[in-house]
């Protein structure tokens, strides 16, 4: 089944330093039939504007991904980090047993970025920290792993058995994806123009996809998008059988 979300349907808030499209249940906004999507929590498109931010707050028992579309944030956290997050920038925190952090906008530009939670593998983990630079050649006409923990080669690594692609197709391109049982995949389309299968999504299109086994990925114009990976499961406490996608 892929069921297509349209751009429009996404929940929009506007706190005049931040521009937010929230595609999950989050902070003020609640929809019981929207909270996650297998493990996926959390899928925010964010932009921030110039000398604005994210003051100190707590985060626990998550996987936190950050991607950078365009401009740049300076994160600092508990742990003792203080990292730049450039266009092209992978940023993974482990929350774990708990950690405190930041995220600013210092520079003079907007900054656009993609804020994703997923449900860790366990409870109890130490916090942790990973970041990585792309290149944008690296994920053209392919499907490129900036982020997994499947051990994929050259990914930031996290605690779940997820797995987060990047890609920008060329018109009339095309991707084959092959779906592991018991797994569910999540695709935000950035801008341009995708089928899937027999569906099409347009810019901002989101689609949530489960219980099929092969997917045709076809740009019908320039198209730059990311697809998520993730156990169907709901969090933590599944055993590697279900979270490796193989029959219990």
């Amino acid at each position: 089944m892929i069921q297509i979300i349209p751009a429009n349907k996404r929940h929009f808030s506007d706190f005049g330093w931040l521009k937010t499209y929230w595609l999950f249940s989050f902070s003020n906004y609640y929809d019981p039939s929207n909270i996650q999507f297998g493990a996926l929590r959390v899928f925010n498109d964010d932009v921030v504007e110039p000398k604005t931010g994210f003051p100190t707050h707590p985060h626990e028992e998550m996987e936190i991904v950050t991607i950078a579309l365009s401009g740049e944030v300076t994160h600092k956290d508990s742990m003792g980090n203080k990292n730049v997050i450039k266009a092209g920038d992978v940023q993974r925190m482990s929350a774990g047993t708990g950690l405190t952090h930041s995220e600013f906008n210092l520079a003079k530009e907007p900054v656009h970025f993609y804020q994703i939670w997923i449900y860790p593998d366990l409870a109890g983990l130490k916090p942790s920290y990973d970041q990585k630079s792309f290149s944008p050649d690296s994920w053209k006409n392919r499907l490129l792993p900036v982020a997994s923990g499947q051990g994929l080669h050259g990914a930031v690594t996290f605690h779940t058995y997820a797995t987060i692609y990047r890609s920008d197709l060329e018109a009339k391109e095309k991707i084959d994806f092959k779906v592991t049982e018991s797994r569910r995949i999540f695709i935000y389309l950035t801008s341009g123009s995708l089928g899937v299968n027999d569906k099409r999504l347009e810019t901002n299109d989101q689609a949530r996809i489960d219980l099929e086994t092969d997917l045709e990925l076809r740009s019908y114009g320039d198209s730059s998008f990311i697809l998520i990976d993730v156990p169907s499961c709901k969090g933590w406490g599944y055993d590697e059988k279900t979270l490796r996608g193989a029959k219990a």
